[in-house]
């Protein structure tokens, strides 16, 4: 991990309603966009389905949802963020459902404040912290938390018991 408080990081920026979110650039593998997906039954809301990259089953997982929002609507600027996750030292790909993707940008390290005690709109152990980024604050995602594959089958292993 990158110790150094003036060396930028980059940053992928993505836009869930009118918010600005952000991701470590380094567990995206691509960008798609939004297409035909597979329903799943018995899943929660914010799986949306699953998509086939490539030979390969990818779960999508609506942000908005995700956040205890109601569903995102789909538009015509509607992408899938495809990431890298870890689950019992296992990879796999997820995919994220966002309104828009804008741009990559470099954060240092003295830009990001800590999370908020208050006030977000997300729970706050999904975020990493705020990067202030021309006078605005950007809300960097924390997806080992916020995309935590366990957490999210503990969810869907409840939904189905009731």
């Amino acid at each position: 991990m990158n110790t150094d408080t003036s060396t930028p990081m980059q940053y992928l920026t993505f836009v869930l309603s009118s918010e600005v979110f952000a991701m470590d650039i380094r567990c995206v593998r691509e960008i798609i966009q939004h297409g035909a997906m597979t329903a799943v039954p018995l899943m929660p809301n914010f799986v949306r389905g699953v998509i086939n990259l490539r030979g390969a089953v990818v779960p999508v997982i609506d942000l908005q949802a995700r956040f205890g929002r109601e569903q995102a609507r789909v538009g015509n600027k509607t992408c899938i963020i495809v990431i890298d996750v870890s689950r019992e030292n296992e990879k796999m790909e997820l995919g994220l459902m966002v309104d828009a993707v804008s741009e990559v940008i470099d954060i240092s390290k003295s830009q990001i404040e800590p999370p908020p005690q208050f006030g977000t709109t997300i729970q706050r152990d999904f975020i990493q912290g705020l990067g202030k980024v021309n006078g605005e604050f950007v809300v960097i995602l924390d997806p080992e938390r916020a995309l935590n594959i366990d957490d999210m089958a503990l969810i869907v292993e409840q939904a189905q018991v009731i």
